[in-house]
């Protein structure tokens, strides 16, 4: 894997460490990682996106979605005992699960919904006024003579 010398990016840049520490981490994840349950991340509008998680076999009270500081993070327990059935095939996964997403700053959830053994996670993001870019009015003060304040020479 290739090293990445981020130093420039900390000389020239103020408050983006967060986004410096997440190139940072970039190199250290784990390529191992689960890839249960599958989801998808779609962009439903210009601020609008959503996360579908396919959760087959989960209670829509078996769910529970927290986000916390810029973090997603949604958990599976399945609390029912399969310990009595007997299984020829066992081919859908109710196992449990902690999938994590880093948000954008001004990214919040909206909402969830649960339908068909698939968890539907909105999101959207709400930029502040101050943030949104404006346009500044250019004055023409050519015709006006500069003035300094105090006491003039006589």
């Amino acid at each position: 894997m290739r090293h990445f010398d981020l130093t420039p990016l900390y000389r020239s840049t103020v408050g983006f460490d967060r986004l410096a520490s997440l190139f940072d981490s970039i190199g250290t994840l784990d390529n191992d990682a689960p890839a249960y349950p599958p989801y998808n991340i779609e962009r439903v509008g210009e601020n609008e996106y959503r996360i579908t998680m396919a959760v087959a076999g989960f209670a829509e009270s078996e769910l529970n979605v927290e986000a916390k500081e810029n973090t997603l993070t949604v958990r599976g327990e399945h609390t029912e005992a399969d310990d009595q059935k007997e299984y020829l095939h066992r081919g859908i996964a109710t196992r449990s699960f902690e999938r994590r997403f880093q948000l954008e700053e001004h990214v919040t959830v909206d909402g969830a919904s649960f339908e068909n053994g698939l968890l539907h996670i909105d999101l959207v993001r709400k930029i502040p006024e101050a943030m949104k870019p404006r346009t500044i009015a250019i004055n023409d003060n050519s015709s006006k003579p500069k003035t300094i304040e105090g006491k003039a020479k006589s």
